[in-house]
């Protein structure tokens, strides 16, 4: 389960170990895009999350 506490910022996995979690994070890969042409790949390819800003420009 995922433990989530809006005080204090934090967002963890208490059931889960360090190692367990390195070895999801270093197996993971990105799914595929949902596009692979045309403008919504435009979009897809150019504009950042909203944590860098949604950039379409660099």
């Amino acid at each position: 389960h995922v433990v989530i506490d809006a005080t204090t910022r934090y967002i963890g996995l208490p059931n889960v170990t360090a190692e367990e979690f390195e070895s999801r994070r270093r197996e993971w890969t990105p799914p595929p895009l949902k596009a692979t042409r045309g403008t919504l790949y435009k979009y897809i390819k150019n504009v950042s999350s909203a944590s860098h800003g949604c950039v379409t420009d660099e």
